[in-house]
């Protein structure tokens, strides 16, 4: 932190410099010269071990295109599990948007959740166990040339033909915002 600004909010408020951030509400932070890593590595191990998915076999993706909808003959699971599960999920994607789109698709189902819906989120954490140490990276790269992508998926959806559309956009060729809506 730079001396004069350290001074002054020293001079504001109690504060005591615990040097570089390392780890920081489940992120691990590691420096480079030229680079800032973000992973959730040791979440999602904890999360592979809480659930028992150590000894499964790694999925290659994280979801099924159009597999999940709800249907009136459809066998219930446990919705506190399923909810618990996708809210651990959601905290994940911070530093994954590789999971984003799965998971905003499972997040559709938190209050009628089936046994093929609690199939999904394992196979979400079945990629997650061939994937888990993935981190975010930034880099100094230069410029601070922005730079925006969009995809739409247009009434994709089986479950209610409704429009899915993703938006990323970088910043000096860095990733600073993801968003999958429906």
């Amino acid at each position: 932190m730079d001396g004069k600004l350290q001074k002054y909010l020293a001079s504001e408020f109690e504060m005591k410099d615990l040097g570089a951030l390392k780890y920081f509400l489940g992120i691990e932070i590691t420096r480079s010269a030229t680079s800032i890593f973000l992973s959730q590595n040791k979440y999602v191990l904890d999360l592979l071990i809480e659930t028992g998915m150590l000894g499964f076999a790694p999925a290659e993706t994280p979801i099924v295109q159009n597999l999940l909808a709800i249907y009136h003959d459809q066998v219930s699971t446990n919705k506190e599990r399923y909810q618990r599960l996708v809210g651990r999920l959601i905290y994940l994607s911070h530093t994954r948007p590789d999971i984003a789109y799965a998971i905003s698709v499972v997040s559709q189902f938190m209050h009628p959740p089936s046994e093929d819906h609690l199939v999904t989120v394992m196979r979400i954490l079945s990629y997650l166990k061939k994937t888990p140490g993935r981190d975010l990276i930034f880099r100094k790269l230069g410029h601070l040339d922005v730079k925006g992508y969009i995809d739409a998926d247009w009434a994709g959806n089986i479950t209610d033909r409704s429009c899915t559309s993703s938006y990323f956009t970088f910043i000096g060729g860095n990733l600073v915002i993801w968003r999958s809506k429906k």
